[in-house]
């Protein structure tokens, strides 16, 4: 039985997902929870759609919602805009008449503050109802309904979240031929087809077609009732095929928790990109997951991906060319395309443990009121974790800027000074623009106040003054800042990293048109404070006869010209360490009577280090660089190369070109004469012992079609594949994006599929060997004209 006691009887949940809908003329919040031993939804009734106008508008307001006949209420309130005018609320019954009104306000030039808020945020925000939550009540029944429970912010996010790896496979022409469900230990695959004769140790439900396969997969998703649904560009293909079939055998895909079906949005930008919402459940895109975590690769292909992380990758030996395979196995094989199928889901579900996903997505959750299938949403966090905030300073938000805003600086990048050097330290200011943001009290509020307030302000840039004392940010990131310390103590790296992206997104953010706190003097700020701030710990350690070689946002490269010893190299990296931190203290101390949250680390050395010049020029290059790490003790003899924005590090590149570059750079910083090392390469590139190695790999990045004025080689590549393709029957690979594969010939680009024109070897040693070596021989007084001119009359 429902026990509503609301002190003593709390039952520890976590926010699935909240949404908000109008029913019989009512504004309804409707909250999906997770508890320990069931799923409940809530509706929170009887709530008011609302925004703000300035009181200065309100009679004309009055009079035309009044002649509209649209019914609300109205308050005047002590709060009012950054421009300081007084405002007042307007409440209406529900979602609809409260849209309806902001158009006919907008339409007679009255701004309207505030109504682009969801009405679930505006429920969830001002309580601080974020991730992890308790509900009032205990004997929760699981999939039921419940009215108005109270639910209180918690600490405690020990709820578990269940999920289910779901991979479709089908034709080119996007006819269904299996769908695999992976839940451990449940692994299931539904396929179309006769029971074959073989035994097999797979769980394989057999259907007629592609009805039956549809509504299999209903019944077994239900069954399994997963918390989240996970897949690889599972939203925009995976969904979105099935929802297209279903609709196709006008089949409703009830996999909802109280037994509603999938609900698709499209993107209001991007052509076939869209959401799914499936009631009681979130559906998580490993592929989106990854980059919100930051990971980076150089495909995010699950293959690439798996590989990447795990080790292993798909049961195909081809995966560029995976489709015959998939028809073929189909037809004549189809328990290795239930294996196939099923090795996708199980590595979609090994990758979310591995990155621990799940649990990051979590812990931003609980820092931000992100939903857990929010991609991106830096600004939605920054509202979130804000907004409530200034709302009890007596303040209403601003409007998106018009127009998107105007740009402001970026981060400070220092000329570089070109050479190859011997011990160079790197000195990197620790989270270098939250840590401007607690020193200068940078903060949208404090920017409002100190305009106000001009004799007590702490100075900016653009015209900026901030308050001492009245700010949010600044204590805002003094907080999470506490919390990482005590994550990284504890290892744990997904809290940690989830704390990490939220504060380095505060400067993005303000400096985005996107957002409605966006102001150019805010980001400007930052950035040229970070300006400031790296040019005069250049000046300071200069003047400790030290020679600064370049300098990029929060990092401070250093030569020590006259140091041979690596320990002795380390011991004045710390010593700079500890003189730059404590000259910002006592600077900040005299000129502006603050203290110092800038803290500067020394963390690399570099036993030998690389600075190129701008290809074609004598000028140093910015974000590129190449050094070998000096060891930290003797166990470690293998040298340890690091690459910044060179061709190693570039997925355009060949991998002869990487294998190149990595092995000349290794002897060069050895000191050891890479002329025989080049001699004999280009000798295997001109004899096609390299063959395998010269591969391209591009991306369309638009339709095949869209290409029309300037036409890249991956494209002319794929145009005569597809061409080939439709010569010999097969189903075009290339019209939609997507990958090519290809070489450069005699006769100019071709994928490798089609290759028939001789490789132009030529072209891979100007294109691909000459530049890099141009780039770190003339630093040895050696040219590869000269040392290839050798070889070359050989051929």
């Amino acid at each position: 039985m429902l026990n509503k006691q609301p002190t003593n009887n709390l039952t520890p949940a976590y926010i699935l997902s909240k949404s908000s809908y109008d029913r019989h003329e009512q504004a309804i919040v409707e909250v999906w929870l997770k508890t320990k031993t069931s799923t409940v939804c809530v509706h929170y009734t009887e709530q008011k759609n609302l925004f703000f106008i300035e009181q200065k508008s309100f009679q004309q307001a009055y009079e035309l919602l009044s002649a509209q006949k649209i019914a609300f209420e109205y308050n005047s309130i002590k709060h009012k805009t950054f421009q300081q005018n007084q405002v007042v609320l307007l409440q209406f019954a529900n979602i609809r008449s409260g849209q309806k009104a902001n158009r006919i306000l907008s339409k007679h030039q009255i701004e309207c503050f505030e109504d682009d808020i969801r009405l679930h945020d505006r429920y969830l925000m001002p309580r601080r109802l974020k991730g992890a939550v308790n509900i009032a009540a205990t004997g929760l029944q699981h999939k039921q309904v419940y009215k108005d429970i109270p639910i209180t912010p918690s600490n405690d996010i020990s709820i578990k979240l269940s999920s289910c790896s779901l991979d479709v496979e089908c034709s080119e022409y996007g006819e269904l031929y299996s769908v695999a469900l992976h839940m451990p230990p449940v692994e299931l695959i539904i396929m179309i087809g006769p029971t074959p004769n073989e035994a097999t140790a797979l769980d394989i439900i057999w259907v007629d077609n592609e009805a039956e396969l549809l509504t299999q997969l209903i019944k077994q998703l239900n069954l399994l009732d997963p918390d989240i649904i996970i897949g690889w560009n599972v939203i925009n293909f995976d969904f979105r095929l099935l929802l297209k079939r279903a609709e196709r055998h006008r089949i409703k895909l009830c996999v909802g928790r109280n037994g509603s079906e999938i609900r698709w949005r499209n993107h209001p930008t991007e052509q076939n990109q869209g959401y799914v919402n499936i009631d009681g459940r979130v559906v998580i895109d490993g592929i989106d997951a990854l980059k919100t975590a930051t990971y980076q690769f150089e495909s995010f292909s699950l293959e690439n991906v798996a590989q990447k992380l795990l080790g292993k990758g798909k049961l195909t030996h081809d995966v560029d060319n995976r489709m015959a395979q998939i028809n073929y196995d189909f037809e004549h094989n189809k328990l290795a395309l239930a294996k196939y199928n099923l090795q996708d889901t199980k590595l979609v579900t090994e990758i979310f443990e591995q990155t621990k996903l799940i649990d990051f997505l979590m812990l931003r959750s609980q820092l931000t009121g992100l939903d857990l299938d929010r991609v991106g949403g830096s600004v939605a966090a920054f509202t979130n974790v804000y907004l409530p905030k200034l709302h009890k300073a007596g303040y209403i938000a601003p409007n998106l800027p018009e127009g998107g805003g105007l740009a402001s600086p970026g981060g400070y990048v220092m000329d570089s000074k070109p050479g190859l050097y011997s011990n160079v330290l790197v000195l990197d200011f620790k989270s270098l623009y939250p840590s401007i943001i607690r020193t200068f009290k940078i903060d949208p509020l404090g920017l409002i106040e100190g305009l106000q307030n001009p004799q007590q302000a702490i100075e900016g840039f653009k015209g900026a003054l901030f308050s001492r004392d009245k700010h949010f940010l600044p204590d805002i990131i003094t907080q999470l800042w506490a919390q990482r310390d005590q994550a990284k103590e504890q290892q744990d790296q997904a809290r940690s990293q989830a704390i990490k992206i939220l504060m380095n997104s505060f400067y993005g953010v303000l400096g985005s048109g996107g957002c409605r706190f966006y102001d150019t003097r805010l980001a400007s700020s930052i950035t040229m404070r970070g300006h400031q701030i790296m040019q005069q710990t250049a000046q300071w350690i200069e003047a400790q006869g030290y020679d600064v070689i370049y300098g990029d946002t929060d990092s401070t490269f250093v030569w020590l010209e006259n140091v041979t010893d690596s320990h002795q190299a380390r011991e004045i990296g710390l010593q700079l360490q500890d003189l730059i931190n404590q000259k910002w203290q006592k600077w900040l101390k005299d000129t502006y009577q603050l203290e110092s949250h800038l803290e500067i680390e020394f963390e690399t050395l570099f036993s030998r280090f690389l600075m190129p010049t701008i290809r074609g020029s004598e000028a140093g290059s910015k974000k590129r660089y190449a050094g070998v790490l000096a060891p930290s003790n003797q166990q470690h003899t293998e040298p340890q190369l690091i690459f910044k924005g060179l061709e190693t590090v570039r997925s355009d590149w060949t991998e002869l070109a990487r294998e190149f570059q990595q092995q000349l750079y290794l002897l060069v910083f050895t000191e050891k004469d890479p002329s025989d090392y080049i001699i004999n390469f280009i000798q295997q590139v001109l004899s096609g012992e390299r063959d395998q190695h010269l591969v391209y790999r591009k991306r369309l990045r638009r339709n095949l079609a869209d290409y029309q004025k300037n036409i890249p080689p991956q494209v002319k590549a794929a145009r005569m594949a597809d061409e080939e393709n439709s010569k010999r029957g097969k189903s075009l690979r290339y019209q939609n994006k997507g990958w090519i594969r290809y070489l450069i010939t005699t006769t100019g680009p071709q994928p490798v599929e089609y290759q028939q024109s001789p490789i132009d070897y030529q072209h891979y040693l100007d294109k691909q060997i000459k530049p890099i070596a141009d780039g770190i021989l003339p630093f040895i007084g050696m040219s590869f004209d000269k040392i290839s001119s050798r070889q070359l009359n050989l051929f």
